[in-house]
């Protein structure tokens, strides 16, 4: 293909399109890649109020962590994160004590961040300070017990400790996770403010890290050019010299730009589109299964839903296999079906033991004293309707069978996790993820306390004490044994209703090689070349 060609985007797709100037004079596509998108970043900071998904795009390349999960082959030879191996990123190793109360990180020698500045000890401390300052960033790093920026200790320039109150198996993993990256303090409080002690509303539109990529343009909500850091120390410079990330809102210009080869990479692929790609031999589709969950969720402290019996009968109406084959076309692991009662695996999501069953559906709402059924709405973000709407409608069929009259109500993009937070919505579908693979993790997130997260508002006393007594157990038979019956518990009370685990899918062409999947579902350019 000629330059020429690579640089213009024909018709609809690359409307309005202006590729940056040194993108443009490039001699050669062997060292760039271009990446399209549905959505874009909204910000260049891990954890800044109201950051969205796209955003860890951003800082999983420019920003180093101290640790990081390791990739590990699987057998068709996409490398997939390994949660349970840890290695080390801008650290050249770590320690744990022997009581486990303490972990200890000697930095690389000669890491400087972008603008050539050392990185030391310090900085780590600014970083991780800034995470528990954070209300987001402290919710997520409490579940590792770190709270208190007294914990955080640099021992000299390139030395840094962090002290635990009691050992703690979520610490470690925690630094591996989105948020705790590592900026350059000295640049972020040339920005700070009496409210702002971090910078970090400069942070926001403004990058201060020393990661493996930094920005050389950025236009928010458009394109963002990536550029190799020559000087990074914390793995193989990468291969791929420059990446350019646009945003293109429909999936079929992405596909058609993929397919005459004017991409490299299209992301957000919807299941029919992959369909297409799967059949033409210019492109290959990477299809990975995810830990993201969908579901449907119900209030439980809401009428009828505090019902158990009405979610029962709801969880066996629902037409699982047209709802996966119409809204996911077959691509994923469905988390229906099982059998009920005690499980014979600790391991968490797991199929609940519900199936299409209207007879014992009907039965259930009758002992729930509905027989005649009742009138509800169910809601979804339009933001996902690719997949929610044909979920809405033959849910909404289904329950109709068995007397239940929905009303379908389509919630504008972005504003139903407010709705959610504030506890407003009976009846809805919606999709997230666990960061940390533990079952008593899954459960505290999910099914506790009093946030949005906790998505059915389960309150069972028993589980409630469960989750508390799990979060420090050290004995394996016991710890599996309460998560045992604390599965038991969610499949009898039914506080949400499981349904899959979508597959991640996007297109690629032929010649990229080394792509990794990465836990929060983003693109890792750093292990990508060109065959």
């Amino acid at each position: 293909m000629k330059r020429r060609d690579f640089l213009s985007l024909s018709g609809a797709a690359g409307a309005g399109l202006m590729l940056p100037v040194s993108w443009a004079h490039a001699d050669t596509r062997a060292d760039s890649l271009r990446v399209l998108s549905d959505g874009a970043a909204n910000s260049l900071d891990s954890f800044s109020p109201g950051v969205n998904r796209n955003a860890i795009q951003v800082t999983w390349n420019v920003y180093d962590r101290l640790v990081r999960f390791a990739y590990k082959p699987r057998p068709d030879g996409i490398a997939y994160y390994d949660y349970f191996d840890i290695e080390p990123e801008l650290a050249e190793s770590y320690q744990v004590a022997d009581d486990r109360k303490s972990i200890t990180f000697r930095l690389r020698k000669g890491a400087t961040f972008h603008d050539g500045a050392p990185v030391t000890a310090a900085d780590v401390k600014f970083s991780l300070d800034r995470v528990v300052a954070s209300p987001i960033g402290k919710s997520q790093f409490s579940t590792g017990s770190m709270t208190d920026p007294k914990q955080f200790v640099v021992v000299d320039d390139l030395t840094f400790r962090i002290d635990l109150p009691q050992p703690d198996r979520f610490a470690l993993p925690n630094l591996a996770l989105t948020y705790p990256i590592i900026v350059n303090s000295k640049l972020a409080l040339k920005h700070a403010t009496p409210d702002d002690p971090f910078g970090s509303k400069w942070l926001i539109n403004n990058e201060a890290g020393g990661g493996a990529y930094r920005i050389a343009r950025a236009t928010m909500g458009e394109s963002i050019l990536f550029e190799a850091f020559d000087a990074w120390k914390s793995g193989k410079v990468p291969a791929i010299r420059r990446v350019l990330w646009q945003t293109i809102p429909s999936p079929e210009n992405r596909v058609a730009a993929l397919l005459r080869g004017d991409a490299d990479v299209v992301q957000d692929l919807p299941p029919k589109d992959v369909e297409h790609l799967e059949h033409s031999p210019k492109v290959k589709v990477i299809s990975v299964p995810t830990t993201e969950f969908q579901f449907i969720g119900m209030n439980n402290q809401m009428p009828p839903f505090d019902n158990v019996k009405v979610r029962q009968a709801i969880a066996y109406a629902l037409p699982y296999d047209a709802m996966m084959a119409t809204a996911l076309y077959g691509h994923g692991a469905p988390l229906f079906g099982g059998t009920p009662g005690a499980p014979t695996s600790s391991k968490f999501p797991q199929p609940l033991g519900y199936s299409t069953d209207l007879e014992k559906a009907k039965a259930l709402l009758a002992e729930a004293g509905m027989a005649s059924g009742f009138d509800t709405t169910f809601s979804y973000d339009l933001a996902g309707a690719t997949v929610a709407e044909p979920v809405a409608l033959l849910l909404k069929e289904n329950l109709e069978k068995i007397g239940i009259r929905v009303t379908i109500n389509k919630v504008p993009a972005g504003q139903l996790g407010t709705l959610l937070q504030d506890k407003k919505v009976p009846f809805f579908f919606e999709g997230s993820i666990a960061y940390l693979a533990d079952p008593d993790y899954f459960f505290r997130i999910f099914y506790y306390g009093g946030t949005r997260w906790n998505f059915g508002s389960y309150q069972n006393p028993e589980f409630i004490e469960l989750v508390k007594k799990t979060r420090y157990e050290t004995d394996q038979a016991a710890y599996d044994a309460d998560v045992k019956r604390m599965i038991e518990l969610v499949k009898q009370d039914i506080p949400i209703i499981l349904l899959w685990n979508p597959a991640l899918e996007l297109g690629m062409s032929q010649s990229i090689e080394g792509y990794s999947f990465a836990f929060h579902r983003q693109l890792d350019f750093r292990p990508l070349r060109r065959g």
